[in-house]
């Protein structure tokens, strides 16, 4: 099977770096477009009460601060990066839609093997919902 368009989603913790170079390796090898994709909380969501801090602005910050890491770490990478996408909701409904708008046809993603992936890991739930092929790459803590 050949791939055209790859994209990574990335948590843009420690081992992102990792992650990213061995989906530019595999899009180097089909000769695929690749880009990055990062998912961040949408607290307006989780929180109910009153709050005096304009959640809005710290969202906005929060986006800016999430493309500046990914597109610096775009320029870490030996491939060309096609896109960049920042979201902001739950990770497997805005992953769907993005492969919808942008015709991904692979996902690569990380699961930590420690305590915390083991508890607390998205995986499982995109193994059932995302729409196109996935490919888990093992993150060792």
């Amino acid at each position: 099977m050949s791939y055209k368009h790859i994209v990574v989603a990335l948590d843009l913790g420690e081992q992102s770096e990792y992650l990213a170079n061995r989906a530019a390796n595999l899009a180097r090898a089909l000769d695929a477009k690749l880009s990055f994709i990062h998912i961040d909380i949408n607290y307006t969501e989780i929180y109910t009460g009153l709050i005096e801090v304009n959640l809005m602005d710290s969202q906005v910050a929060s986006t800016k601060n999430s493309t500046k890491q990914l597109q610096e770490l775009g320029d870490k990478i030996d491939y060309p990066i096609d896109g960049i996408l920042v979201g902001r909701g739950d990770l497997v409904d805005e992953l769907s839609e993005a492969i919808d708008e942008k015709g991904f046809d692979l996902v690569v993603c990380g699961h930590n093997q420690d305590f915390w992936g083991k508890l607390l890991s998205n995986t499982r739930h995109m193994i059932h919902e995302v729409p196109v092929d996935l490919l888990v790459v093992p993150l060792k803590s």
